[in-house]
């Protein structure tokens, strides 16, 4: 362990002094300009580099002030040769002895390193942000917006400089005051130029400083909240829910709308609207604050993007915050790509919020389609992602992967596309649908089930005596039934006798058919006697019915009389007989048919 810590210390330590600067490295010409026309701190280096050294340099150092430090927010580098641009990486690192500055390392490209005895030229741009101080702090509003710039006159370097000349454009012609050194000028469009200046030792810096009119927007998002949700079903949804601020002079005092409405210049460095810069195929746009839609804004469709002027309810003095969401849809087959079941998203990580924007706190979340597995990003610029989650929204069952992401001070020049890399089965496509086909079919079950069953906790007096009835009458019918079968049996016997003449088996059969129909009529008026007790209407019909059914059996009787004491023995002849038998059949159909008829009124 002990020779691990010090392994460790020695990488520590030789980490330290691998970056130095190498003062055979010198700039034999440099023009700055830094603007300060709006509320960011704008510069521009245009520098002529040369190398008195014997071997090629492939990198090289820029330097920030202890002062500009902390509000150093994007910086860039390129190189231009017959009108062809090279951008440069620029990576910040650490001089030892030197941890108050801020310094960035800017490597050159392989094919064209600064050769040795050798020129070349390097183009470095960057941007500061909350470096404009109001000076005062407080106005009223009939005021005019001062601000104050501290700075440096001389090229801050770690490099030897030759000739370098610094010019500060403020984009006023009101300049209050601004610090006197030798050489200076100020030019007629407001502008202030420092220089050209002679030799100047490495780090030289000499403070100056500007008080200036700038009533430009002075707008800083505190927070962003940027939520992308990617459905597979052909749309993107993106939703920036923002907090605003106006970081400017603060108002002192208190409003007035008639003042405002009636004088030009009251509230001139009030903010009444912005421009907002979305995707071309943006649709359902979308403005609202807590209160609800903000209908006072306007929407505007360019060749490359959708102009959106947003109004807040309000105009924005120092001070004065605001909270508002904006949200729209673009189709999905213009930024995802895919190849089976290998998918590419391509998208802007953040959209163009308002001219010079400044944000202090973005969150980005990237939400998924349910089944997507095997993310890998990759940004333009350096970004935090935090550990990835999910997402839970309609029909989801395991949850959407969400990719997290975390940016500060972010400005115009951050504005990126990010890649997204991932997997998705075929088969999660079909998911969703499945659980609605199930959800339905449970639902429907459901309904079923509740529908046939009693889940009433009070007992139901008078379902339960309709069920009862119910009972007593389907008996009921069923032993008329019954009987009837034995009306059938009965007639089969006697066409039996009418063949056979055999009086023996017919006084068998109908002795059990006899028996039979005594044990129906028994159970009959069991029934009967029940169903009284319950419904006296139901109880007059089987009345009816009974007396109907008897005149049937009796029927019945004269049938068997006819066939057993006349036909038998001879004493009625063949067409009389035919004559009777025939009459005695159509009225026992007649009678039959009275009985269903009347069993029919009992159910």
């Amino acid at each position: 362990m002990i020779l691990l810590h010090l392994f460790l210390v020695a990488i520590t330590i030789s980490t330290s002094f691998a970056i130095e600067v190498n003062p055979k490295i010198f700039i034999n010409n440099a023009e700055c300009l830094v603007d300060l026309s709006t509320q960011l701190v704008k510069g521009e280096c245009r520098l002529s580099l040369e190398n008195n050294d014997d071997k090629p340099v492939n990198s090289v150092l820029y330097a920030f002030e202890p002062s500009i430090k902390s509000h150093i927010s994007y910086i860039s580098a390129h190189q231009v040769f017959e009108s062809n641009r090279l951008s440069l990486n620029v990576k910040p690192v650490t001089l030892s002895g030197h941890e108050d500055k801020q310094f960035y390392q800017i490597d050159f490209n392989a094919s064209r390193p600064l050769r040795s005895k050798g020129r070349a030229p390097l183009v470095v741009e960057y941007v500061l942000i909350n470096a404009l101080y109001p000076h005062p702090e407080e106005i009223t509003q009939k005021d005019r917006q001062l601000m104050m710039f501290y700075g440096n006159a001389y090229l801050y370097s770690p490099y030897k400089s030759l000739k370098s000349s610094v010019k500060f454009q403020t984009g006023t012609r009101r300049v209050e005051d601004y610090t006197n050194i030798n050489p200076v000028s100020f030019l007629s469009s407001g502008d202030v130029v420092y220089g050209p200046f002679g030799s100047l030792e490495p780090f030289a810096y000499s403070q100056i400083s500007i008080h200036y009119d700038n009533n430009t927007p002075f707008l800083k998002a505190t927070k962003l909240t940027r939520s992308i949700e990617l459905s597979h079903w052909g749309n993107v949804a993106v939703t920036d829910v923002i907090d605003l601020v106006h970081h400017g002079a603060k108002l002192k005092g208190s409003f007035s709308r008639y003042d405002y409405q009636r004088e030009t210049n009251s509230g001139i460095s009030s903010v009444k609207s912005f421009k907002m810069y979305l995707p071309a195929s943006a649709t359902s746009v979308y403005y609202r604050d807590v209160i609800g839609n903000i209908s006072t804004s306007n929407q505007r469709t360019l060749l490359d993007s959708v102009e959106l002027d947003i109004r807040p309810r309000f105009p924005l003095f120092g001070g004065w915050k605001t909270h508002y969401t904006i949200g729209y849809n673009v189709p999905a087959y213009e930024y995802l790509y895919n190849n089976g079941e290998d998918y590419f998203l391509k998208m802007r990580l953040i959209d163009h919020l308002y001219d010079n924007m400044i944000i202090e706190d973005v969150t980005v979340r990237i939400i998924l389609p349910e089944g997507s597995v095997d993310l890998d990003l990759k940004t333009t610029h350096p970004i935090v992602r935090l550990p990835d989650g999910l997402h839970y929204t309609y029909l989801d069952t395991i949850g959407r992967p969400i990719i997290k992401l975390q940016m500060s001070n972010v400005v115009e020049s951050h504005i990126s596309d990010f890649e997204l890399k991932y997997k998705f089965p075929k088969a999660f496509m079909f998911h969703e649908p499945l659980i609605v086909i199930v959800a339905i079919y449970i639902l429907f079950l459901t309904v079923i089930i509740w529908v046939r069953l009693d889940f009433s906790i009070a007992k139901d007096g008078h379902s339960e005596t309709r069920q009862r009835i119910s009972g007593i009458t389907s008996a009921i019918i069923h032993h008329f039934e019954r009987r009837a079968s034995i009306y059938s049996s009965w007639d089969e016997a006697l066409n039996k006798l009418k063949h056979s003449k055999d009086i023996g088996t017919y006084n068998t059969a109908s002795k059990q058919i006899q028996a039979d129909y005594k044990n129906e009529s028994t159970s009959i008026n069991e029934l009967a006697t029940k169903l009284k007790t319950e419904s006296t209407e139901l109880s007059d019909k089987l009345n009816e019915v009974q007396k109907a059914e008897k005149n049937l059996k009796e029927l019945f009787g004269q049938t068997q009389s006819l066939y057993t004491d006349k036909l038998i023995t001879g004493k009625v002849g063949r067409n009389q007989f035919v004559e009777l038998d025939s009459g005695l059949k159509r009225k026992k159909d007649e009678c039959q048919e009275k009985v269903n008829q009347l069993l029919k009124s009992l159910n």
